[in-house]
């Protein structure tokens, strides 16, 4: 066993699942699917993810299944936010995890009926404390584009501080420019 929770690289879902007793991070199921294409309909999730547009039936489908594939070859954790009435309010991900580097990045989208509420802020606290605990992981990034100033607050109200710049290609499927880094604070 490795630490983290792993065994030969695959990850291991926490059981039970991460909540702040607002929030809980559950893994994605098939009756997601519906859910989840009339949320990413939203211009504002492509607009700085790598959610396809227009998102269909088959990306849901296929996302949910790439995601417990990243799972099992312990390259990333993917969770839906919900809510007490297990409503999908956001998903957060620890995902590039390069254990050998001991590092990840954070990346999240919220559900417009969510926005405003601290949803993502609690979903990235969450998968930061157990990246960093569970995981073992002693780096983690959040990358925002510039332009995206709500990501960037998500990113400072989860505690994290801005570190550096990058800039991003167009070819990996987000939007071109300049990307702030940003890391957990002390």
């Amino acid at each position: 066993m490795l630490a983290g929770g792993t065994l030969r690289g695959v990850l291991r879902r926490p059981d039970p699942p991460l909540t702040d007793g607002v929030i809980t991070l559950r893994a994605h199921r098939r009756e997601d699917v519906d859910p989840l294409v009339a949320i990413c309909q939203d211009p504002e999730i492509p607009r700085w993810t790598r959610v396809p547009s227009p998102y269909t039936r088959e990306d849901a489908l296929g996302w949910i299944a790439g995601v417990e594939l990243d799972v099992t070859a312990g390259t990333a954790m993917n969770w839906l936010a919900v809510d007490e009435r297990d409503e999908i309010l956001a998903s957060v991900a620890v995902q590039d995890i390069r254990r050998a580097e001991g590092a990840g990045e954070i990346g999240y989208w919220v559900a417009a009926h969510a926005r405003g509420r601290g949803v993502a802020t609690r979903a990235v606290r969450l998968a930061t404390a157990w990246a960093l605990g569970e995981l073992g992981l002693k780096t983690l990034e959040i990358r925002t584009h510039e332009d995206n100033l709500a990501s960037q607050g998500v990113a400072r109200s989860a505690g994290y501080v801005e570190t550096g710049q990058t800039h991003v290609p167009p070819s990996e499927g987000l939007p071109p420019g300049r990307y702030l880094v940003f890391t957990p604070g002390s």
